[in-house]
């Protein structure tokens, strides 16, 4: 191609301007109309005429005309109103151009969506229930609130069950001090059965609504059971020991599955949504990653992901409900930080140094938030946006380091259990009606039933 046919495309493609950029430079009335048309009854056609032949004559001979006579004519001209230069007369004004964007259009354009309103977090507690005996330690999970909006606390050797439907309180079970002091509470996915974990490496599966003790698993651990989580039929346990089992429920030989990967306790143990992946926090700052469809009974489970950036213990653990895929975890007290994980492909996507040591972890069912406890200095919720990790409320009360949380079955309200001895519940997740329209669509997890792509 010569240079004359590059330079004249150039000048096309210059000239060529985006539709948007047309609408915003034709703000010209006279360049959005086609045509005017002329209104005959307001026209004086003699005038017309001369303007066309005689007026055209007098500028084509200057010579032919005299000083005298070019004034004569000017004279003459305004006294016949003859000045005159518009030909053509129109009535009516032109109509008025039509808006090259539509009106609707530019209204969103200009008029951004009015900010969300922000939602009210209240500062205190709405109810604050006395916890005598709540062993102060670190490495237990003694709350959990069920589906069936009761909430169980373990106390000392005594479990207990508080309806949060009409606030009655109830007695479970008291467990004999050689088994005792309980160790571990968490409820089944029914919120009926719930199970127990004891010091004495025993665990105990009760129906709540009889008061009747089902069966008791032996053989799990040597030591006490400090984590547990289910999976629908399936019982995983978390030791001293730093095995973790799981068990089914519903046969005899309850112990199907056996994880092998720490070296010290396990304090954090977290199905994902799907249930196909498992999360494990231990006293020796490792999290794992375990897939369920690579577990087998006769040789301990190879983990899927082995993760070693936390330098202190890892025991707060949450799933994220709107990305199947992405894990919170809060180290100890050495580390204070808050991670968050693919655990499809074991990358740290991002790392929140809180400056205390984090306890528990929730996140918000209805809002991309997330909830975290505290120990010393503070002893404080603290409530963060996703992603930014925008401090949005810090919530204080507590005069001891904030051990355990649990979320009641509407994600509205949270329990809080400390070691000052109190359980506290926090209206921070918003009103169940209007949660329940700003609840986001959980994203499912990509090939949650496959093991490996080819």
């Amino acid at each position: 191609m010569d240079a004359g046919s590059v330079s004249s495309s150039a000048t096309k493609s210059q000239s060529r301007c985006p539709l948007q950029e047309q609408f915003l430079q034709r703000k010209n009335s006279r360049e959005n109309l086609d045509r005017f048309i002329p209104n005959r009854s307001a026209m004086d056609f003699d005038y017309a005429h001369y303007m066309l032949t005689e007026a055209k004559k007098g500028k084509e001979n200057p010579m032919a005309s005299s000083p005298s006579k070019e004034a004569y004519r000017k004279h003459l001209a305004e006294s016949f109103n003859m000045n005159r230069t518009r030909i053509l007369a129109f009535k009516n004004k032109p109509p008025t151009p039509m808006d090259a964007i539509p009106s609707d259009c530019s209204t969103s354009v200009q008029h951004s969506k009015p900010a969300k309103a922000r939602r009210y977090i209240p500062q205190t507690s709405e109810r604050t229930l006395d916890a005598p005996d709540l062993v102060d330690d670190y490495y237990l999970n003694l709350l959990d609130w069920g589906s069936s909006n009761v909430l169980a606390i373990a106390l000392g050797s005594t479990v207990y069950l508080w309806d949060a439907t009409d606030g009655n309180t109830s007695e479970l079970v008291t467990v004999e001090d050689e088994a005792g002091p309980v160790t571990s509470v968490k409820w089944a996915p029914d919120g009926r059965h719930i199970s127990v974990g004891l010091n004495n490496s025993d665990v105990q599966l009760w129906d709540s609504t009889s008061n009747r003790l089902l069966r008791t698993l032996k053989g799990c651990h040597q030591s006490r059971v400090g984590a547990l989580d289910w999976n629908n039929h399936i019982l995983t346990t978390g030791g001293m020991d730093g095995q973790i089992v799981n068990n089914d429920v519903r046969i005899r030989s309850h112990i199907v599955d056996t994880y092998s990967g720490h070296h010290q306790e396990v304090c954090g143990l977290k199905w994902s949504a799907s249930g196909q992946q498992l999360a494990s926090g231990g006293n020796d700052n490792l999290l794992h990653i375990w897939d369920r469809s690579t577990a087998s009974s006769n040789s301990p489970t190879q983990w899927l992901h082995r993760l070693e950036d936390h330098t202190a213990a890892v025991k707060a653990l949450a799933w994220c409900p709107f990305q199947g895929n992405l894990l919170a975890s809060g180290g100890g007290g050495g580390d204070k930080c808050i991670k968050f994980w693919n655990t499809h492909t074991g990358a740290c996507l991002n790392s929140v140094d809180t400056g205390s040591q984090v306890c528990a972890l929730l996140w918000n069912k209805n809002e991309r938030e997330l909830l975290s406890s505290h120990g010393f200095t503070q002893n404080q919720l603290t409530l963060w946006k996703y992603p930014s990790m925008v401090k949005m409320a810090e919530l204080t009360g507590h005069t001891s380091r904030v051990l355990f949380m649990a979320q009641s079955p509407d994600g509205c309200t949270v329990a809080s259990a400390a070691g000052d001895e109190t359980l506290r519940f926090w209206n921070v997740f918003g009103s169940p009606e209007v949660a329940a329209k700003a609840a986001p669509k959980a994203a499912p997890e990509p090939f949650a039933h496959l093991n490996r792509i080819r």
